[in-house]
Parts: C-alpha cells; structure tokens; sequence
C-alpha cells in the first residue's frame, strides 16, 4: 500500500470513525494538557501525529519509511517535526517526551519487546502503545492466514503477552484497555462502542497505557 492510499482510507466514514475512536481512547488515557511533548513511534503518514497536533500537543512523528514521511511533510504544518528512525533504537535522550504514543505499528516490526523498551525510555510522563488484539472481531476478518489488506504480516496479541511486553520495565499503573468492539462502523458499531466498557479486552486495538517510574 502506498501512503496516499493509507491516508484516503482515514478520509472515509469508516476509517475516520476507526481513526477518532482510537485516539479518543488513547488521549483519554494519556491525558495530556496543551503543550505538553507527544512522540507517535511508527506515525506512517502522520494522522495520528497531526490528530494530536490539533489537540494543542508539540508532536513529533517517526518512522522508519522515508517515502511515508515525505508525504506526511508535504500534508502537515510545518511546525510539526518529522524524524527516520527505528523504533528499537530511538534517536533521542532519555525521557525526552513528556508522552510516547504508537497505534498498531510496533506489531509490524520484529522485537517489539526492545521496541517497547525504547518507548519507555524515552517517555518522562505516560505511554500510550495499542497492538492489533487476537481476541477481536477484526482478527477474524483481517488477520488470519497471514492477515489481508493493510494488516498483512501483523503480529496480532492477546492481553496476556502485552502484558508480557512490559515484564521489568520502569513503568507502573500499567493499564490494558480496547476499542473497535465491531469494525464495521456502522450505526449498531457506533451504539456498541459507548455502551461497552474499554475495559473489555475484545476491541480490535488493544491499548496499553501506564506511567513512567
């Protein structure tokens, strides 16, 4: 898939719903106030960077792809900052960030342990790191026999190895939390999403979120 591509499907009702549940979900956890520093490991062509650019947050995107990271220079503001580089091996200090943020991109590189371990480091205040959920809807449409679409080579999780991910790491309040209980996002979608606790871990995106120690 090229980055134009990727970034029209967020332009439909289907992936903006997607897109806005997600980040509604991680902003909620991150809490983050106007201001405040916001790395998104793994930004692909930006959405979610400039999603939380538009929330009053000085947001950095990285990527490992520079082709995805021009058009994420030729689509946004330029006082967004745009960096390649490799999740598993951050080019930044430690707790450069006072938020690290990363939907569904860490599960599309190998180590994702030392990926997490990176995030962490970087991080001063709370994380945000989402993973496609084995126990979901979506991997039943999406992400079997070596996934489809988009989701094709994913490395899809249970809550029992996110949690895993994190075994010994400074962090604490560690939280796993879901969203996208049906991926259709249609209306009955919709409806089920503000009735249904995050807390359930059967949403297509599952959302790992703690402090830094």
């Amino acid at each position: 898939m090229n980055p134009a591509d990727y970034e029209a499907w967020y332009a439909t009702p289907r992936g903006c719903w997607i897109g806005e549940t997600e980040y509604a979900l991680a902003a909620r956890l991150l809490a983050a106030q106007s201001g405040d520093s916001l790395l998104d490991v793994g930004c692909g062509t930006g959405w979610f960077t400039r999603r939380a650019a538009a929330a009053g947050l000085r947001t950095t995107g990285l990527d490992p792809n520079s082709a995805w990271l021009d058009y994420a220079r030729a689509h946004s503001k330029p006082e967004l900052n745009w960096v390649e580089g490799d999740a598993r091996d951050l080019p930044f200090a430690d707790a450069s960030f006072d938020h690290v943020l990363s939907i569904a991109a860490l599960c599309f590189i190998d180590d994702e342990r030392r990926a997490v371990t990176e995030c962490v480091r970087v991080a001063r205040r709370r994380f945000a790191i989402g993973w496609l959920n084995r126990d979901s809807l979506l991997y039943r449409q999406k992400g079997r026999h070596g996934g489809s679409g988009a989701y094709r080579g994913a490395r899809w999780h249970g809550a029992d190895e996110v949690r895993a991910l994190f075994a010994g790491l400074p962090v604490r309040k560690l939280k796993l939390r879901s969203a996208i209980f049906l991926p259709s996002a249609n209306a009955w979608a919709r409806g089920l999403e503000q009735a249904v606790p995050s807390v359930l871990p059967w949403g297509g995106l599952l959302l790992a979120t703690g402090e830094k120690a």
